[in-house]
């Protein structure tokens, strides 16, 4: 996927980011086949040294397929004990720095997507790469708003079924911060509300087993969105409906070139200031970019087999709700 369109803020980073190392070509001799690019790959590991490849032996490089880590190409395998380090880093400060980065404006995004939901009680949920929790408690906010509201009659047979939100994230430490939080949101004993520790690219429940998934602001960071597609589509039942919440591709020209600076040069900043940590938040940045557009993403979730896929942008692209339903 090609970089940011140029601007002054991105200009510099580029001139200044580590360039790649040029390797002469390695004379060897001819035998043919595999042992031709494995003789190869160990000469050159032997020239340039273990701190050049620290993690590249010639049987890896051969077999494994490279993937983006923000702007860096690296191992499949890497990619996600890569990103777990990054939410081990960021877990602690995660709700303060989307606080400080959308100046509160993350909080109005999410209650976009829960609206879009439209929950309802006795509903069975999944929002993945959820830890912190910010998303299911607006769910859970939501259900108990409509069950308040409701009179006995109408949805007295809703009522009696149990709601059920499963939180699913692949790290830890985030889940750690969203029981935290649920328990001092009053809601630890709440069993309407489940914490997994899982992979979006293979979840543990069955099939046609959930209403909804959501997931924000995580997709990005998987290594294969479409596994994790194919996953939304497989747990949902019939009728369910996928929301993917994700920073995006800003649409208006005068303000791509601010958000650009902003990105670049704001955020990771932020990021040390606040949270200590300029590489984790670098990455996020980065990752962003290399995210599809909001119409490649929209076609690649009409691919897994949804339906009705369409998308919302919001503050002019910076986010996007994209929906599909399963019919």
């Amino acid at each position: 996927m090609p970089l940011p369109t140029s601007n002054v803020a991105f200009d510099v980073w580029y001139e200044l980011r580590p360039q790649p190392i040029t390797v002469a070509p390695v004379q060897i001799p001819a035998v043919s086949g595999e042992l031709v690019s494995v003789m190869a790959l160990r000469t050159v590991t032997r020239k340039l040294g273990s701190k050049l490849l620290p993690r590249f032996s010639p049987a890896s490089l051969l077999h494994s397929h490279a993937t983006s880590f923000g702007f860096k190409e690296v191992r499949e395998d890497e990619k996600s004990r890569m990103v777990g380090d990054v939410f081990s880093n960021v877990a602690s400060n995660y709700d303060l720095m989307n606080d400080v980065m959308s100046a509160g404006l993350h909080r109005l995004w999410k209650d976009r997507l829960v609206s879009k939901l439209n929950p309802f009680p006795g509903m069975k949920h999944l929002d993945v790469a959820g830890g912190t929790g910010d998303v299911a408690f607006r769910i859970l906010d939501s259900i108990n708003s409509i069950r308040r509201r409701a009179t006995q009659d109408v949805l007295e047979d809703d009522l009696q079924e149990e709601t059920k939100v499963y939180v699913s994230d692949i790290n830890p430490n985030m889940l750690n911060v969203g029981k935290k939080r649920a328990l001092e949101r009053g809601l630890g004993e709440d069993k309407s509300l489940l914490w997994v520790e899982g992979d979006a690219e293979a979840l543990s429940f069955g099939d046609n087993t959930m209403d909804g998934y959501t997931i924000a602001f995580g997709i990005r960071n998987v290594t294969h969105i479409e596994k994790v597609l194919s996953e939304a589509y497989r747990v949902l039942k019939h009728g369910g409906r996928f929301l993917c919440l994700e920073l995006s591709h800003v649409d208006v020209p005068v303000f791509k070139q601010f958000y650009d600076y902003y990105s670049f040069s704001i955020i990771p900043a932020l990021g040390e200031l606040v949270a200590g940590d300029r590489e984790s938040y670098q990455y996020l940045v980065e990752s962003i970019r290399r995210f599809p557009s909001q119409e490649t993403f929209a076609s690649m979730i009409a691919d897994a087999g949804f339906q009705k896929v369409e998308y919302e942008n919001l503050v002019g692209g910076v986010v996007a709700i994209h929906s599909g339903l399963k019919i």
